[in-house]
């Protein structure tokens, strides 16, 4: 039997994890099916889960036992997710083990709602990681101006990060900054820098949808033609010239100098992991954010949908560190529209923070109502 795409993917070295989660998935082995084709890790976000609770009735017995037993609506929450993540990472552990460390994760939020909160963030990563108590979890922390410290300090106690949201390309080399500090104070202390593991999560198609919107509304705004027919050529560019001068900064920080002491005493690299990869706009391909983005090493977390599409019509090529000159010139020219990608990435930041907040609050009243 031949290989699968992700098979194929991640020895190229890239690796496909999934962005989903649900206790069916779980219990009905669709997620081992998955692992056995060579699925490598497992995403998820207060949208995920409040999806995966609301869409039938597969918490509503452990919601009811919970809520007999006392427990508060936030702890039935935090019961059932913890419980997903920590079977999801049980059936992982092989994958884990095989690469070394190197894949296999599963991710949880931390209270999304703490995101500007620095302390408290701390605090709820500590209590996350020793209630989950997997060496293949990871803990989400957004790319905030209160996330970053936080980061640092929840990776020098040997806690792995998954740092989400990240946007703009100062975002991404603030995490990354994050990530170093964190393992030399872990390193310093006398800890196992090459037990940690983190990846940073770049938003991607959210960024195409944005920009689209203000170059759809420059030009019907535009008189001229030879000017409209300039700003349609930009539409769907942004997102993936974005995200390849992320991976440039990427490569200067980790594939030079200044990583190589840590690599030498066993550090792992913080992959790049691309998130938000469904395409929105059915103009473009259903597979544009995979195959417009392969690279090594780096990660793919997928919808189930657009899993589906790579599995059956992608091709494998590495398209990542193509196009640097280019991107800039797309970016540039964004600019001269006026059009600036740090302001885009800067009010996608904020709207992600509430869209999850807004989540975590329907996640949690729908517990109330199946409590009831």
């Amino acid at each position: 039997m031949g290989k699968t795409k992700m098979e194929e993917l991640a020895e190229f070295g890239q690796s496909i994890w999934l962005d989903s989660i649900s206790r069916s998935m779980i219990e009905t082995g669709y997620l081992q099916k998955m692992i056995d084709a060579g699925l490598r890790g497992m995403t998820s976000n207060p949208t995920i889960f409040d999806k995966a609770i609301s869409a039938g009735k597969d918490y509503d017995r452990s919601v009811r036992d919970l809520h007999n037993r006392g427990k508060s609506t936030f702890d039935i929450y935090d019961d059932l997710t913890v419980r997903d993540v920590q079977d999801a990472a049980d059936l992982f552990r092989p994958v884990y083990k095989k690469t070394g460390g190197l894949d296999g994760y599963v991710s949880l939020e931390i209270n999304p709602k703490l995101a500007f909160q620095t302390a408290e963030t701390i605090e709820e990563g500590k209590r996350l990681h020793q209630k989950v108590n997997f060496p293949n979890v990871m803990f989400k922390v957004p790319a905030t101006d209160a996330g970053f410290p936080a980061i640092e300090e929840l990776l020098s106690q040997g806690i792995n990060v998954n740092t989400t949201l990240i946007f703009s390309l100062e975002q991404y080399e603030k995490t990354a900054r994050a990530f170093l500090r964190g393992l030399r104070r872990h390193l310093d202390s006398g800890g196992d820098i090459s037990r940690i593991a983190s990846v940073a999560s770049v938003f991607v198609s959210r960024i195409d949808t944005a920009v689209d919107r203000a170059i759809d509304e420059k030009g019907s705004e535009e008189t001229r033609d030879d000017m409209k027919k300039n700003l349609a050529s930009l539409r769907g560019r942004a997102a993936v010239a974005n995200s390849r001068l992320i991976f440039q900064k990427y490569q200067e920080l980790f594939e030079g100098s200044e990583f190589s002491g840590l690599r030498d005493r066993g550090a792992k690299v913080q992959r790049v992991l691309w998130g938000s990869t469904g395409t929105k706009d059915p103009a473009y391909s259903d597979i544009k954010y995979v195959t417009e983005l392969i690279g090594r090493p780096t990660v793919n977390t997928l919808p189930e949908a657009t899993l589906d599409a790579f599995m059956d019509h992608g091709v494998i090529e590495d398209t990542l560190t193509q196009g640097v000159a280019e991107s800039r010139e797309v970016l540039a020219s964004l600019a001269e529209q006026g059009i600036y990608i740090n302001q885009v990435c800067a009010r996608l930041l904020d709207e992600g923070v509430v869209t999850f907040e807004k989540s975590f609050d329907s996640l949690l009243n729908t517990i109330e109502k199946k409590k009831a």
